[in-house]
């Protein structure tokens, strides 16, 4: 089976608004509260951020063969180098190549020092060779990747920044929903972030284990302060998520030896080597991946290989995924056991899919996808109501 053809649709879903039950936007972090705002106080920034957030872009690939199966993959926005990518060195690399040549083609399309925007590239392709494969063997993803070792896959509930009083009841909704965890983004506001968290701590009767993303925003000084004050209000971290910058790993080992709480790199784990690097300095208790700018599926399981032999936690990040991505996470969590921790996803918050058979959160927990290939079906009306210019 020969790939004969490959498709990009941009497509935009909208998203609940957050006082909405299971809403999410605004989904800010750090970063972009900093550029939007970088004068302001914290409740003039949101303010100034409400637009963010309100639908998810992406740009869905439809690989066609020549045995008459269609795959379908996800990249992660409807960005124009990504589609140039994908025209000028992708398509020709995979045209009439064997759908199972995986490695070859990842290799060919993003030799040894290729940037970030290949990989994320490549990483959503990728996922239209698995969902083809898994089509002709009539078999879910997870059976190719060896099988699952879970029916389920733990979520985590995932928030922007909000005031500590919509925090607060934003928590209690998690918890009414059966989350165990709750991921929060983080900012400059230190304080402010710190307010947040004793709040929804104190929401939910200390129900809930939370994660905290700064998005590199902090110093050294920033995160050893927020440690401590949420050890003294008995808050409890599941980690703190790349509190200080890329390719800092002396400064993340003094750090963990500073605090109790658990240390885990994301953006540094996006880079080829980095997440070894971590683990070799004795940097990190646990490692935020993602099968797109890693590359792909394939890919991540070389991840999971250094993650076994460090004996860390892993997780996978979000990133505000349609549905096909989200089958890929769960297949990959029920696959690999080095995913010991919930995945973060925002699915719960979107209105609307492609997907013919959308996946379900319930009780804080996705089943995994039983429908050949990732997750069966597209819906192609749904495809052509999102569909938008790109």
């Amino acid at each position: 089976m020969h790939v004969t053809d490959i498709e990009l649709i941009p497509v935009a879903i909208p998203t609940r608004p957050v006082d909405e039950p299971l809403g999410l936007a605004p989904y800010i972090g750090g970063p972009a509260i900093g550029a939007t705002a970088p004068q302001l106080t914290f409740e003039e920034a949101l303010t100034a951020c409400e637009h963010v957030g309100r639908e998810r872009r992406a740009t869905l690939v439809r690989l066609e063969t020549d045995a008459g199966v269609t795959g379908w993959g996800e990249l992660a926005a409807t960005d124009p180098i990504q589609r140039s990518i994908v025209e000028e060195r992708i398509a020709p690399i995979l045209q009439d190549r064997p759908v199972w040549n995986i490695e070859g083609f990842v290799r060919e399309a993003a030799p040894a020092g290729y940037g970030r925007d290949y990989l994320m590239t490549i990483g959503g392709v990728e996922l239209a060779l698995w969902d083809a494969m898994g089509k002709a063997a009539d078999r879910p993803v997870y059976e190719l990747l060896g099988g699952k070792c879970v029916d389920r896959v733990p979520v985590a509930f995932c928030l922007g920044l909000l005031s500590p009083d919509r925090s607060a009841k934003k928590a209690e909704e998690a918890r009414a929903h059966g989350f165990d965890v709750l991921k929060t983004k983080a900012s400059r506001y230190w304080r402010t972030d710190v307010e947040r968290l004793i709040a929804m701590h104190e929401a939910v009767d200390g129900q809930l284990s939370f994660r905290v993303d700064p998005n590199c925003e902090w110093s050294v000084g920033d995160a050893v302060n927020v440690g401590a004050a949420l050890a003294d209000a008995g808050v409890r971290l599941e980690y703190l998520e790349q509190p200080i910058a890329v390719d800092s790993f002396g400064s993340l080992a003094r750090l963990r030896n500073r605090l109790t709480q658990p240390i885990a790199i994301n953006e540094d784990a996006y880079l080829p080597g980095n997440l070894f690097q971590a683990v070799k300095a004795d940097a990190i208790d646990a490692a935020v991946v993602d099968c797109h700018p890693i590359g792909g599926l394939h890919r991540m399981r070389q991840l999971a290989g250094v993650v076994a032999e460090a004996n860390i936690s892993m997780a996978h990040h979000s990133g505000h995924d349609l549905g096909l991505k989200n089958a890929a996470k769960a297949h990959l969590a029920a696959a690999i056991p080095e995913f010991d921790l919930a995945m973060d996803a925002t699915y719960y918050a979107a209105d609307g899919d492609i997907l013919a058979e959308p996946l379900v959160i319930e009780d804080g927990s996705m089943a995994v996808p039983e429908r050949p290939g990732l997750a069966g079906d597209v819906d192609h009306a749904a495809i052509e109501r999102y569909r938008i210019d790109g």
